[in-house]
């Protein structure tokens, strides 16, 4: 059955809610990976790698409020806290100083981990009749798929 925000039963609000922080994280740690990457790649790439890393961060920075804007529809608390992201997010920082092809295979891999993230978290909506955070999800997912597409394309020899 689906369910609104206000339908949702306390317990089921706080699982999606951590999932949600959980996709924020992330997502706020790709967008500074990507700006970071935007900023120092190198080499002969430099043109469209540049215009792509940018291309993920503003995409991601929007991402970030429309996640958690869920968690507080969902009248839970939203992660904003840069340690607390760093904390619980499975992407990780990086300091930029790297090869092109690094950046693409880091920011490939981040790219897969927030497709997965958004998945196990459209599947825990799913369950429990969430159906707009689970679309919202959905969409994310994709998106994050569609870059890791790109990033690929740029490894591939």
């Amino acid at each position: 059955m689906t369910q609104t925000a206000a339908a949702l039963d306390t317990d089921a609000k706080t699982a999606i809610a951590d999932a949600l922080n959980q996709s924020v994280a992330e997502t706020a740690v790709a967008t500074m990976l990507a700006q970071n990457f935007h900023w120092n790649v190198k080499g002969m790439g430099f043109g469209p790698l540049h215009d792509l890393f940018q291309k993920i961060y503003e995409d991601h920075f929007i991402a970030q409020d429309d996640l958690a804007e869920r968690v507080r529809a969902l009248d839970e608390h939203a992660e904003g806290m840069l340690a607390g992201m760093l904390k619980r997010s499975k992407v990780a920082e990086h300091d930029g100083h790297a090869s092109d092809q690094e950046m693409i295979r880091i920011m490939k891999e981040a790219q897969e981990t927030l497709a997965a993230t958004l998945a196990g978290c459209g599947a825990l909506a799913a369950d429990h009749g969430d159906t707009l955070t689970e679309d919202l999800c959905i969409a994310r997912g994709q998106t994050h798929e569609k870059f890791a597409w790109f990033l690929r394309a740029h490894l591939a020899g």
